[in-house]
């Protein structure tokens, strides 16, 4: 209990002082806690040995980050406000596709590693994303609401991606696990188009005594998130997708509005957590021993991506500010593409030392992506923020 203690106290004492600097230089938090991971990692200070249970804890913070922005977040009102994030999703799909092709070819890679990076390219983090929109203010944002949907289109194509791994793996693919992940994506879909025009929904539940009862509205809040989050992992979809639905529906309830200011201290320490654990799976003795191929893949993906979701914000007919912004935002790679080389080396579909460069590379695009969208912000976006205010 003691070295837990101990532990846990170092933990907050660095991320406190990195906040304090982060501040200054106007960082968001997500660094700090990305580089507290780093600094308490085994590989340098040792204070967290055990990574995986940190990890695992983390996961809670993405459903309960999710969750939240389910409730934030305005569902679309208008069929073409839907369409065009899906229309622009389809674009970077396959502008990515292409590219990794492309690249496949000069460098002479196999199918498997080609298809692999092409899922690198296509899932963003939508944990890094939307809370970096919802720190700024910028979800309510048209920017920001095409951006949210875009990431959600993204979290849906997660089972689609997980049967092509199975497929190249050549796992037992049953009728079940190619017909449900599609059954769900459609109701889905089905449920966004029926909550679009829907202010309030009623439940036949006592508002007043919820109210009241702290302990039943902390633990009601808690289930109704982990329990979408389970039932979209079963379906073979994201869990961070099961609990996005379920803070959409919870926000159209007047029984749920305390629901918030119950669980807000959960989400601020889980998605802590979270990120924290982001900083733990980079491994510093592997980038110092291949620093020169790992940061070049980083940066290429970095700057590639961003140049694509750039393009793609521009063939629908984004102001060129709002389109490099918009690129940067969705230049990195994302936490689910590490669920992808995970499950491709469990398959036997990529080797370890692939794995590890994947793994590094993803974590460390996480890591300098939020300093990439801080610059573009500050030189493309925040001046036509200040214009729009003053035409407005």
């Amino acid at each position: 209990m003691n070295a837990f203690l101990i532990s846990l106290c170092q933990v907050c004492l660095v991320i406190l002082a990195l906040i304090f600097l982060l501040r200054k230089v106007k960082q968001p938090y997500i660094v700090a806690y990305m580089l507290a991971g780093v600094l308490l990692g085994p590989q340098l200070s040792g204070t967290i040995v055990n990574t995986r249970e940190i990890e695992a804890i983390g996961e809670i913070g993405i459903l309960l980050l999710m969750f939240f922005l389910g409730m934030e977040v305005e569902v679309p009102d208008r069929r073409s406000q839907l369409a065009r994030p899906v229309t622009m999703q389809l674009i970077k799909i396959i502008l990515s596709v292409l590219f990794a092709v492309l690249a496949g070819r000069l460098a002479h890679w196999s199918i498997v590693h080609t298809l692999l990076i092409a899922l690198l390219f296509i899932f963003n983090s939508t944990a890094v994303v939307a809370e970096y929109l919802r720190k700024n203010g910028e979800l309510s944002a048209p920017l920001g609401k095409t951006i949210l949907n875009m990431l959600v289109f993204q979290d849906v194509l997660l089972a689609p991606a997980i049967i092509l791994l199975q497929f190249l793996g050549n796992s037992r693919v049953t009728w079940s696990n190619l017909v449900l992940p599609v059954t769900i994506s459609l109701l889905v879909f089905l449920l966004f188009r029926s909550m679009r025009n829907r202010h309030n929904v009623q439940l036949p539940l006592p508002v007043s005594e919820l109210q009241r009862d702290h302990d039943l509205q902390v633990f009601a809040g808690l289930f109704i998130c982990t329990g979408f989050g389970v039932a979209a992992e079963l379906a073979g979809m994201s869990s961070a997708l099961g609990s996005f639905i379920a803070g959409i529906i919870i926000g159209k309830m007047k029984a749920f509005r305390w629901l918030e200011k119950s669980l807000l201290p959960f989400k601020v320490f889980f998605t802590a957590l979270f990120f924290l654990s982001i900083g733990l799976r980079l491994d510093v003795e592997y980038i110092a021993s291949n620093y020169a191929t790992v940061l070049f893949a980083t940066l290429l993906l970095l700057v590639s991506n961003s140049i694509l979701s750039a393009l793609t914000f521009r063939a629908l007919k984004y102001q060129w500010k709002e389109s490099f912004y918009g690129g940067a935002l969705l230049s990195q790679t994302g936490e689910f593409g590490i669920l992808v080389l995970s499950l491709a080396y469990k398959a036997g579909v990529i080797d370890y030392r692939f794995f590890k460069s994947g793994i590094a590379i993803t974590a460390l695009s996480l890591l300098v992506s939020t300093l990439w969208i801080s610059v573009s912000r500050r030189f493309f976006y925040h001046p036509l923020l200040h214009r729009q205010i003053r035409e407005g």
